[in-house]
């Protein structure tokens, strides 16, 4: 894949708290919007995960905040998946305004839950490769 994974997202003003920055709880909506973005770009619906008999989840998500944003600011949100050996995977993501600047970077450990075991998948790669159209976009 040459180019990056990233998803356009405004800044609007119900989100922002009262100093006007964008409220901290708002970062992990935008970054679970490139998330659910890149699955639906790599031909990967929730209709899909649920009928294969599992379900993304989120273990663990760290937020470094960098530069404020406020109401009108445009920003991409990048989506960077990392494979490993075991059940998780890591996604690196950065919010980025359209000068460049970055406003915070997210990393987040995540896994695949056996709906019905409730238990991580063994590889969850197994599961990406299979139902994606591109599994390219996961670096796959």
């Amino acid at each position: 894949m040459t180019e990056q994974f990233s998803v356009p997202v405004t800044v609007r003003g119900y989100e922002t708290d009262v100093q006007g920055h964008l409220n901290q709880s708002v970062y992990i909506n935008y970054a679970e919007h490139a998330r659910w973005s890149i699955l639906k770009a790599a031909g990967i619906t929730q209709a899909a995960l649920i009928g294969s008999g599992v379900g993304p989840v989120a273990l663990e998500t760290t937020i470094r905040y960098r530069r404020e944003l406020v109401a009108g600011d445009d920003v991409q949100v990048t989506c960077d998946f990392t494979w490993g050996e075991g059940k998780t995977f890591r996604i690196e993501q950065t919010i980025r305004k359209t000068d460049g600047t970055v406003a915070a970077e997210i990393t987040a450990v995540g896994g695949l839950l056996d709906l019905k075991e409730r238990r991580l998948v063994p590889d969850p790669r197994k599961y990406f490769k299979e139902l994606a159209a591109d599994p390219g976009l996961f670096g796959l």
